[in-house]
């Protein structure tokens, strides 16, 4: 078992998601920062559907009754095992009574904790991630709170060896940058947008601002200009609205055209406002790095951009996971 001593800022539980729900209203939730949370399962020798700890900005205090194998992939944080530092993108091996401590992040906005097994808390819908707005999966459907006890799984890789001292190439664990490049799909409804209205979105910095979650990323910068037209039978009258759609994750919104708000995880399936590009998912991962005051230059990819970054993400990971394996 692992005693939470502290919670954290905001500390969930989660997997890869509930996918399958989308039509029925529900989003799939799931760690927001995938690359890092598939990678710390690796590292421990979990499958990566393994449900790890999302801690963000602030972590928690976690002491361990029985021994474990840990990885940190994510945010720089500062973490200590018993007050010694310990490094992120690496196994460690946790001792029964030993107490692993965040800090705030020391750039990034969350890390992800793996432990050999995975966090075992029941299945809802097929997931263990945890969705607050809903108060489904994870632990009671919340954040972490002192007191709670979290129970090891069995989410292990038979072929891994679940030993100490494995450790991701260098170059795999990217520091989070201020500014970030977010390669963008664009469409369904970026017609709506006049030629200014692109130039603006895909020419000027925007920066994030402080509602920034699990739900959406806000960004403020140029205002967009959306072509005139008389609003269709059964859409409102502000010029970023069309007839009710379904929103994929990623997709980005400009409602009345004073700000962006990029959809994440958490976000609801739909509505009447215009999606106007989508971000492919590999910068998913960069925006759930993300803080107040980084800054985003969006930018026009096609599909099989988008397509041959997802297939490097996951040669990436393969490789993690052989490490894994040794």
């Amino acid at each position: 078992m692992i005693e939470v001593i502290e919670p954290g800022l905001y500390t969930t539980i989660q997997d890869l998601g509930r996918p399958g729900f989308y039509s029925m209203g529900l989003p799939p939730s799931g760690a927001l920062d995938m690359f890092s949370h598939c990678a710390a399962n690796a590292l421990v020798g979990n499958t990566s559907n393994a449900s790890t700890l999302e801690i963000t900005f602030a972590g928690p205090a976690l002491k361990f009754s029985t021994a474990a194998t840990i990885a940190l992939v994510g945010a720089k944080a500062d973490a200590t095992l018993d007050g010694q530092e310990i490094e992120a993108g690496a196994s460690i091996l946790v001792n029964a009574g030993q107490v692993l401590r965040f800090g705030f992040m020391r750039t990034g906005a969350r890390t992800y904790l793996a432990v050999r097994g995975g966090i075992d808390v029941p299945q809802v819908m097929g997931s263990r991630s945890t969705y607050v707005l809903s108060g489904i999966g994870g632990l009671e459907g919340r954040a972490l709170r002192a007191g709670d006890q979290l129970a090891i799984g069995d989410e292990i890789r038979p072929e891994s060896s679940g030993k100490a001292g494995i450790a991701m190439p260098p170059e795999y664990l990217t520091e989070p940058k201020n500014e970030q490049e977010l390669r963008v799909v664009p469409g369904l409804c970026d017609y709506r947008l006049t030629k200014n209205g692109l130039e603006s979105l895909f020419g000027s910095p925007y920066r994030v601002s402080p509602e920034a979650n699990r739900t959406g990323y806000r960004f403020s910068g140029e205002h967009l200009e959306f072509v005139d037209r008389e609003a269709p039978f059964g859409a409102g009258d502000d010029p970023s609205n069309v007839v009710n759609l379904g929103y994929p994750i990623g997709s980005i919104q400009a409602p009345s055209g004073s700000e962006l708000i990029c959809l994440m995880r958490d976000a609801i399936t739909g509505g009447g406002y215009a999606t106007l590009g989508t971000v492919i998912m590999s910068d998913l991962d960069r925006i759930a790095q993300m803080r107040l005051p980084d800054v985003a230059f969006f930018v026009q990819v096609d599909l099989d951009v988008a397509l041959a970054e997802r297939k490097m993400m996951q040669q990436r990971l393969a490789q993690v996971v052989e490490l894994g394996n040794a």
